[in-house]
């Protein structure tokens, strides 16, 4: 099973750098406006985003719209035990730091938010199924993270990168909800 996530995530990393810019500020857009849109996202106090980095969704371009709305901001931080990250406080006025593996987080000083206090979470990935699956970067922190929460899960995923099946092991759990520019799936989409 590692060896096939393996292949497939050097499939679709080589696949998501042949997006031109255009494609992917085109996706972007139209995957951004279904997210702002869903009703989740407005019922959301606390929201747990991430920062998009390479060829990802440039979810940073996500913040000042949530920010205008009220909403509290989280961003992960990856802890030096490996696979373990947190959740902490935005603030717009403090600089992002960047994490050995390349991704933005808060600095260290940030406050940690509990698992228990966040409404919904934006949740990376590589590739989504139709079931809410998804082939993540391989370092375990979502799969170890979103058990702690009873947050509403969602993922933003471009229409050329849903497949019709994510490898999986039994660990593994859905998220509630795929956005892809056009449609919506998962769980919770039934």
């Amino acid at each position: 099973m590692d060896e096939q996530k393996a292949a497939l995530r050097r499939t679709i990393r080589a696949q998501m750098k042949a997006l031109t810019p255009e494609e992917r500020h085109e996706s972007d857009e139209a995957l951004f406006a279904r997210f702002l849109s869903l009703p989740a996202v407005e019922r959301a106090d606390t929201l747990l985003l991430y920062c998009g980095m390479g060829a990802e969704l440039d979810t940073l371009r996500l913040l000042p719209q949530l920010i205008a709305r009220g909403k509290r901001l989280l961003l992960p931080r990856c802890a030096n035990a490996p696979g373990i990250m947190d959740a902490r406080v935005y603030d717009p006025s403090l600089p992002l730091v960047r994490h050995r593996y390349g991704m933005l987080e808060p600095g260290p000083d940030r406050p940690v938010v509990s698992p228990g206090e966040i409404d919904l979470v934006l949740v990376p990935g590589l590739a989504f199924d139709r079931r809410g699956y998804r082939l993540g970067q391989g370092g375990g922190y979502y799969d170890r993270y979103l058990p702690q929460t009873k947050a509403v899960t969602v993922a933003l995923c471009r229409s050329c990168f849903l497949l019709d099946a994510v490898p999986r092991e039994e660990h593994d759990a859905p998220v509630d909800l795929v956005l892809t520019e056009k449609e919506t799936f998962g769980p919770a989409a039934l």
